[in-house]
């Protein structure tokens, strides 16, 4: 019997405030039309701009439905993973402001910072803690708040129509099998010399002060995208990646019950699906009804799939994405039957 890393428990949450495409063409020379074709967004859910909150406050809300759907209490948890490019403030990070929130006093936190790939970064590591015998109940989280830091203006408008605010957990738990159940696969990667292709660089601390008037005159302290070149790195390695995680668990495409991309533009994972050669139907995208929630996009459409019953005991799912840094990487699941 071998240490195998299984999700026991999902839970998802969003804010209540919709932000449709038609809304943003008040604050930016923009359309519904214009942002469907380039990203495939239909709407987006942003924090209330009078009542304003953090990722770790969105983490909590789809932490409890989780460790409810688990059958956990906090004290269970023996280590929390929280992905965000989002923090509550700019240190500590929110991994420890969450484990506060939870009732906790000494459960250790983790926080990365790998943005889109958080999820499939934290996955990984959760499963190294898991099968090292470090831990054997794992509370993993991915949260953001981007509405508070975008450039909501005409000039900001290719970056600022894509992203969401939302947050979605998995409880992940050690279960003793020699069946193929659980985390099967995770390949890893990075590019640090495309990091200047997606980055928000201010407050940056190689600077003196960290943020300036000029700075923010600059508009240094927004989201910049080279959108075409991540676009063309995407159908580049995510097909790589794929094969790279099928090979390690010893599967095929056939295999695979559900194809869960990163949700960063409906286009980008189209392409991906046409060059795969996978039917539509074994694709998943939610990118129409959330943008981009970074982080949290990965466990966000895994829990709507469960909840709309695509995917259940049995179900063998590969996560994968490509984001800033640049990283990417994948993950294949397989729930236990």
């Amino acid at each position: 019997m071998t240490k195998k890393t299984v999700i026991t428990g999902t839970g998802r949450y969003v804010p209540p405030r919709v932000v449709t495409n038609d809304d943003l063409s008040q604050w930016m020379e923009t359309s519904d039309e214009w942002i469907q074709q380039r990203t495939g967004i239909e709407k987006r859910h942003w924090v209330d701009e009078d009542a304003p909150v953090g990722p770790s406050d969105l983490g909590l809300e789809a932490s409890q439905i989780a460790l409810n759907r688990a059958g956990w209490s906090p004290a269970d948890i023996d280590l929390i993973i929280f992905a965000t490019l989002s923090p509550d403030i700019f240190f500590p990070g929110p991994g420890c402001l969450l484990q506060h929130k939870l009732g906790l006093s000494a459960t250790p936190a983790l926080d990365i910072r790998q943005q889109c790939t958080g999820f499939i970064y934290g996955l990984a590591t959760a499963d190294a803690y898991i099968r090292s015998g470090m831990a054997t109940k794992i509370l993993l989280v991915g949260a953001e708040v981007h509405s508070t830091g975008l450039d909501i203006s005409t000039e900001g408008r290719d970056v600022s129509v894509i992203f969401g605010d939302g947050a979605a957990a998995v409880c992940l738990e050690a279960v003793d099998s020699d069946q193929d159940v659980g985390v099967l696969a995770s390949v890893l990667h990075a590019k640090g010399s495309m990091a200047e292709s997606l980055k928000t660089e201010a407050p940056a601390s190689r600077e003196w002060p960290r943020l300036t008037a000029k700075m923010m005159e600059e508009r240094r302290h927004f989201p910049h995208m080279d959108g075409k070149a991540i676009f063309k790195e995407a159908l580049r390695r995510l097909p790589e990646v794929t094969k790279e995680a099928l090979d390690q668990a010893g599967l095929t495409t056939e295999d695979i019950d559900l194809y869960i991309p990163h949700q960063a533009n409906m286009r980008i994972n189209q392409f991906y699906q046409q060059m795969m050669k996978l039917p539509e139907e074994k694709v998943f995208h939610n990118i129409q009804r959330y943008g981009n929630t970074t982080a949290a996009t990965i466990p966000l459409a895994l829990d709507e799939a469960l909840e709309m019953g695509l995917i259940g005991k049995g179900s063998t799912v590969l996560f994968l994405g490509l984001g800033s840094g640049v990283t990417w990487g994948a993950n294949i699941h397989r729930f236990p039957e």
